[in-house]
């Protein structure tokens, strides 16, 4: 029994550490491609819309 517990908490650690994983790599790839996309129309970085005050500021990553 004590076996299939602990098989079970490193199934889970897996699982959930492969997710975190994933996630990043999503991240780490749109940081990618919006560098690129910025690289060739030559902008000097992304804006964002604040909802607050309306106004636009720079993209912080």
């Amino acid at each position: 029994m004590p076996q299939m517990i602990f098989l079970a908490l490193v199934g889970a650690a897996a699982y959930f550490g492969y997710r975190s994983f994933v996630r990043e790599a999503d991240r780490v790839t749109a940081k990618v491609r919006r560098t690129e996309r910025q690289h060739a129309t030559g902008a000097n970085g992304t804006l964002v819309k604040d909802p607050k005050t309306g106004e636009y500021r720079l993209a912080k990553d």
